[in-house]
């Protein structure tokens, strides 16, 4: 009857309904999703911002936070897989739960490891990586470009690096760096880099010798940028799509 108050075990603390800590989760979720008159009006694309925030948050705690920090956003990005799930589970006309989500998860994982699940040898991360890449080929196998499933919302400087890695198979390198402005210069001779000589004799820019001194470079770079009014964001999506279209221009043969 409309309006009637829940039953108790509807109450329940989820807790009590199961032993497992994934299964009490879901539950949990399910309860929040069906009973909080906020939760109940969330779409995937509400939750959009939420995902983007946990997953940076996540990060912080892998790279400086402490033990108890990185459990507690491990679950807070955990919390979004079963809110996503959740409100999946309540399509009319595509539904599907956290099961199977799992399931589905399951079946890829033991098939993209077939030395470990099958007869398949890998004995070096190389080979892995070969396994791998072969089973995410037969997947996907209706994809006609190699850059196929790299999303555009990744951050610039990632996605710069998932292209460059798409293309260096085609024999598509970056584009020749132009020669660097007196600000970039002043930093790299600051780091104790030398100059490399180019073939037509000039020097050319000199390239870091750690990752600190890249990050150092790259920071220089975006400090350019500002001086100079310019979009460092923009500037690295607009030259990673003149790459992309360089790929799918030598793809298209």
């Amino acid at each position: 009857m409309a309006g009637m108050a829940p039953q108790a075990h509807d109450r329940a603390d989820p807790r009590q309904l199961s032993t497992d800590p994934l299964r009490q989760a879901a539950e949990t979720m399910r309860a929040v999703r069906e009973r909080c008159v906020w939760s109940q009006r969330i779409t995937h694309e509400d939750l959009v911002p939420y995902l983007v925030e946990e997953s940076a948050e996540l990060i912080d705690a892998v790279e400086a936070g402490t033990r108890a920090d990185l459990r507690e956003e491990l679950g807070d990005l955990l919390w979004q897989v079963l809110f996503h799930a959740a409100i999946a589970a309540q399509d009319e006309a595509d539904p599907f739960d956290i099961d199977d989500v799992a399931a589905g998860l399951v079946e890829k994982m033991v098939r993209r490891h077939p030395h470990v699940f099958a007869d398949a040898v890998a004995r070096t991360p190389e080979e892995v990586l070969i396994h791998w890449n072969a089973a995410k080929a037969a997947e996907k196998h209706e994809r006609r470009s190699v850059l196929d499933g790299v999303s555009e919302h990744m951050p610039a400087l990632a996605l710069a690096q998932k292209v460059l890695g798409k293309s260096a198979p085609l024999g598509i390198r970056p584009p020749a760096r132009h020669a660097a402005g007196t600000e970039t210069r002043d930093v790299h001779h600051g780091l104790g880099a030398q100059p490399v000589s180019r073939a037509d004799g000039a020097a050319a820019e000199p390239s870091p010798e750690t990752e600190a001194e890249l990050g150092d470079a790259l920071l220089a770079l975006v400090g350019v940028a500002r001086e100079r009014g310019w979009d460092a964001e923009r500037a690295l999506r607009e030259r990673i799509r003149v790459l992309q279209d360089e790929v799918r221009a030598v793809e298209g043969g």
